[in-house]
């Protein structure tokens, strides 16, 4: 097995035991060494962020000081959600190695395949999404357009 997709599925075991969350484990890896770990922790942290992914990139980004993780591999047990496939985009990883399926978290009670199915059109009355004051909230975004001193991240 893997090295660091062991250490993935062990931390996922582990959460079997501490009912801190779902059973998934994360590691952020660069240049062969193991900057960032994460483990579900929905349930103790009380916030549906906390998957194993965004908990490894949180502690990656901590641990080297960025937000830009480019050069980084993560190592996941599972398929990653909609949520935290798009965290992976944001922090530049750029491989990502997972282990079960999201067709085995489907399997287990998870509700990744609703959210992929709510993404492919935003058709579905999942969540109600209307626009309104853009022609005062633009404002804002124009400022940010002319702000000499931005950092474009």
């Amino acid at each position: 097995m893997n090295e660091y997709m062991k250490i993935a599925k062990d931390l996922s075991l582990d959460n079997l035991k501490t009912n801190a969350g779902g059973p998934f484990g994360a590691v952020i890896v660069k240049d062969n060494k193991i900057i960032g770990k994460g483990s579900n922790n929905v349930l103790k942290n009380n916030d549906p962020t906390a998957h194993a992914e965004i908990m490894a990139i949180r502690d990656a980004c901590k641990n080297i000081g960025s937000y830009d993780l480019t050069g980084c591999t993560l190592y996941t047990s599972c398929f990653p959600c909609p949520m935290c496939l798009s965290a992976i985009i944001w922090s530049n990883i750029k491989e990502v190695y997972y282990g079960n399926t999201k067709e085995d978290a489907e399997s287990i009670g998870f509700r990744d395949n609703f959210i992929y199915e709510y993404l492919k059109d935003f058709s579905n009355d999942t969540i109600t999404m209307k626009q309104i004051d853009r022609d005062e909230t633009i404002k804002v975004f124009d400022e940010y357009k002319n702000k000499e001193d931005k950092t474009i991240y």
